[in-house]
């Protein structure tokens, strides 16, 4: 039953942070509801409710690019805090042993150093020049995502980034850098 609450309450404040990431940077001035014009097609709702069906819809696949780092970040964020929440009740129940307690409270401090890692290695990255990066670390490998104003998408750039991931995190893991077009 804890397990159902937890999963429940885990979902519910993860929509709720999804929500006010989504509301905070959302434009303040909204534009007019659509109006139907002579070239819209009119649609009526299972309530009642009119709704217009325009062909010429401007979605801004800058936006988009632009909200992906957060929405991974969050995800992983989300990831994370869930498998910290499971290790903390396992440190906390009776039920184990004293060595599985300890290597709970191991894997909890490993995943707060990576996380410190990769808030890092971004922020270095971020030093460099680019706009925003974003590091990932998956077992084996990481994967470092950077978002760069111009062209800078030589083998270069790709292997400095590869050497600071590898400094950072450990030679043991692969690297995969992946460049997103800027502003």
């Amino acid at each position: 039953m804890l397990k159902k609450q937890t999963v429940w309450l885990l979902t519910m404040v993860s929509l709720v942070v999804v929500l006010s990431v989504y509301y905070v940077t959302s434009p303040r001035d909204q534009a007019s509801p659509v109006m139907p014009d002579d070239t819209a097609d009119m649609v009526l709702g299972e309530d009642g409710e009119e709704w217009v069906i325009e062909d010429d819809v401007d979605v801004s696949a800058q936006e988009v690019e632009d909200e992906m780092f957060e929405v991974l970040r969050m995800e992983v964020q989300d990831q994370r805090n869930a498998l910290k929440d499971q290790l903390r009740t396992k440190v906390a129940s009776n039920e184990f042993s004293a060595d599985e307690k300890n290597e709970a409270f191991t894997e909890m401090a490993d995943l707060t150093n990576l996380e410190t890692k990769e808030a890092m290695i971004e922020t270095m990255i971020k030093g460099l020049g680019y706009e925003d990066a974003l590091v990932r670390s998956e077992e084996d490998r990481v994967i470092i995502s950077v978002k760069s104003p111009d062209n800078s998408h030589s083998k270069e750039a790709a292997n400095e980034l590869i050497q600071l991931g590898r400094k950072e995190l450990g030679e043991s893991k692969m690297v995969y850098v992946e460049f997103q077009p800027g502003e």
